[in-house]
């Protein structure tokens, strides 16, 4: 068991609920193991099992906790990863990625990041900025859950229509005036699916310019999204729309074959011909003027 607190000036309300609350989260590294029941977590914790289940109910909707639907139990979230930087270090995908975010930025100039999926959001796991002095930056741990964000995109395109259009419908994913499956998001999805990679054109803030690729493991699931992020106006600026759209589907495609992906292992090393979808052949890749 957890030691508990036996002082007689224990702290109270607020205080005492964010402390049971720490110690739930602590039940998880002290038993050993992923998955942990409601009672499990009373007899370690030393907390009536009615306190405990108010605690991970909270953590659930924080995300420092998720629910297996399986087994009732519960396992660490990935909303964690805003708070623990040593579980960042645990991440195959996080260490895959980190050479190419570095190789990304340095070739286009931009920022590059690299985000998870944690069910209701994109999370940002690591990121080399701009040597730019404008640039678009995230710290690590940020969260993004409109629709609008090439990452968002990216992670809904993977799931089957009926999850999408339930997160869109409840908000839980932010989309203005979402009609269902009529909306034109599940189109704009379709195409990402088609075509491998999301565009944000200043639709999130109207000065931000970001494309997404995803990132595969040796499933083919997608376990990350990869993410070149600009000033709009530098963008527009240089044309560089296809600049960033090639160079971020070569790391993501070299990312995946680090981590196993038998296409993107026959792809990485091949010159990237996609097609935008609205339709316009890209340019083929050059360096991003500045750039070094």
């Amino acid at each position: 068991m957890l030691d508990p607190q036996t002082t007689t000036d224990k702290p109270q309300g607020a205080a005492a609920s964010l402390l049971n609350g720490l110690a739930v989260l602590e039940a998880f590294s002290v038993a050993k193991r992923s998955l942990l029941g409601v009672t499990e977590i009373s007899e370690l914790v030393g907390l009536h099992k009615s306190t405990v289940s108010r605690m991970l109910t909270g953590l659930t909707e924080a995300g420092y906790v998720q629910r297996d639907d399986d087994t009732g139990r519960y396992r660490l979230g990935l909303g964690m990863i805003g708070l623990a930087g040593p579980l960042l270090s645990e991440l195959d995908v996080r260490r895959a990625a980190l050479p190419h975010l570095e190789e990304l930025t340095q070739t286009t100039g931009e920022t590059a990041a690299i985000a998870v999926w944690n069910g209701t959001n994109a999370i940002v796991v690591e990121q080399t900025a701009s040597m730019h002095q404008v640039k678009h930056s995230a710290a690590i741990g940020t969260r993004y859950n409109k629709f609008a964000s090439s990452s968002v995109q990216i992670f809904l395109a993977e799931l089957p229509p009926e999850e999408t259009d339930r997160l869109l419908a409840a908000r839980v994913v932010l989309r203005d005036g979402y009609r269902g499956f009529e909306d034109p998001a599940h189109e704009r999805l379709a195409d990402v699916r088609e075509h491998g990679f999301a565009v944000n054109d200043g639709e999130t803030t109207f000065e931000e310019y970001g494309v997404s690729a995803p990132v595969r493991d040796y499933r083919g699931a997608v376990v990350g999204c990869v993410t070149a992020s600009a000033p709009r106006s530098r963008v527009q600026y240089r044309q560089s729309q296809a600049i960033l759209r090639d160079a971020v589907l070569r790391a993501a495609a070299r990312m995946s074959a680090r981590l196993g992906s038998w296409s993107a292992e026959n792809a990485s090393g091949a010159s990237t011909a996609v097609t935008d979808p609205r339709g316009k052949r890209p340019e083929p890749l050059l360096p991003a003027a500045g750039a070094r």
